[in-house]
């Protein structure tokens, strides 16, 4: 038991994230004193989040339109909102760098090793969950070959998990400390309506562990890892996916 214990221990000693002095400044607005890059991240991550809603670079009657590199209308928009504006702040604004915000390997030795744990005991709840009527209507409605389907799902979940708990959540730890990854599931889960209910609550679980490993390895990389696994899984075991 001690074995196991130490096992532990390691697993879940993630490194500390100590701020530096830009990381401490406050603006003064209307008598009140902000975290200047805390807010500017909640602000900025709000309005990106927004603006993918209202499919604010790709109407809606150009998503089925032709595929540069082989990827779609929304994953291209994605890779610029989601990756592309948050590095831009990152870098022009804030000084600083993406590898700050997740945007590195990491400790990858523990990130590979708890994300194969993560995908062994989600493998089967996924095909579980696929044989439901709901799943099977909204994943299976239209079938993709397998290489472009990974591939647009790579381009959209990488970046979304970039902006969600790379920029906003590190941005935040630095100021908030762990509450950050608390506070990051609210976007997350708002961005899940219109998803099978069952999923929508599954968030509550799934993005939680999503933020742990990302502080636990200091990665973005291996959460989006695990995101494209379960959502290409999901896929293919509804039928939506030709092999």
């Amino acid at each position: 038991m001690s074995l196991l214990r130490r096992l532990a221990a390691r697993a879940t000693a993630g490194p500390d994230y100590p701020p530096d002095a830009p990381d401490l400044a406050d603006v003064a607005v209307a008598g009140l004193r902000l975290p200047l890059r805390a807010s500017i991240a909640v602000l900025a991550t709000t309005a990106i989040v927004v603006a993918d809603q209202l499919g604010f670079l790709v109407p809606s009657e150009a998503l089925g339109g032709n595929r540069p590199l082989g990827l779609t209308a929304l994953t291209l928009e994605r890779l610029v909102l989601f990756l592309v504006v948050p590095v831009a702040l990152i870098v022009a604004s804030f000084r600083d760098s993406p590898a700050r915000y997740g945007l590195r390997l990491g400790e990858w030795r523990w990130g590979a090793g708890l994300l194969l744990a993560g995908l062994a005991v989600m493998t089967p709840i996924i095909l579980v969950l696929s044989r439901l009527p709901e799943f099977r209507a909204y994943y299976g409605d239209t079938t993709e070959p397998l290489g472009p389907l990974v591939l647009n799902h790579l381009g959209e979940l990488i970046p979304g998990e970039f902006l969600l708990r790379g920029f906003l959540m590190f941005a935040l730890w630095r100021r908030i400390g762990p509450l950050a990854l608390v506070v990051v599931q609210v976007p997350f889960v708002l961005t899940h309506i219109g998803k099978p209910d069952l999923e929508l609550w599954s968030t509550f679980i799934g993005g939680p562990i999503f933020a742990w490993l990302d502080w636990r390895t200091g990665s973005i990389l291996w959460s989006a890892l695990g995101h494209v696994y379960v959502l290409t899984l999901m896929v293919v075991a509804v039928g939506g996916a030709t092999l």
